[in-house]
C-alpha cells in the first residue's frame, strides 16, 4: 500500500469511528479525532478538515472511496 493510500485509510478509520459514535459525519471543521492504530499507538487526525477536503474533491475520488464514505453517512453537498 502506498503511503498516500495508507494515510487515506487511517483518516477513513477516524471518520468511521466518529460516525459510529455520533451517528453522522457533520464534523466541525476544526475537529480532531483520536484513533488507536494496529500498532496500539494513538494518532490524531484532523478529521473535520479531511471530511471537507473529501467533499470538495468528490469529482476526483475513486468510486470505491466514494462508496466507503457514502456507506458511513457522507453527505456530498
Amino acid at each position: 500500500m502506498k503511503p498516500r493510500d495508507r494515510k487515506w485509510a487511517l483518516n477513513y478509520e477516524a471518520a468511521k469511528q466518529f460516525y459510529e459514535r455520533e451517528g453522522h459525519l457533520q464534523v466541525p471543521r476544526k475537529h480532531v479525532e483520536r484513533i488507536v492504530g494496529e500498532d496500539q499507538a494513538e494518532r490524531e487526525h484532523k478529521l473535520g478538515a479531511w471530511i471537507g477536503n473529501q467533499r470538495s474533491r468528490a469529482a476526483t475520488l475513486t468510486p470505491g472511496r466514494m462508496e466507503l464514505l457514502s456507506a458511513i453517512g457522507m453527505r456530498w453537498s
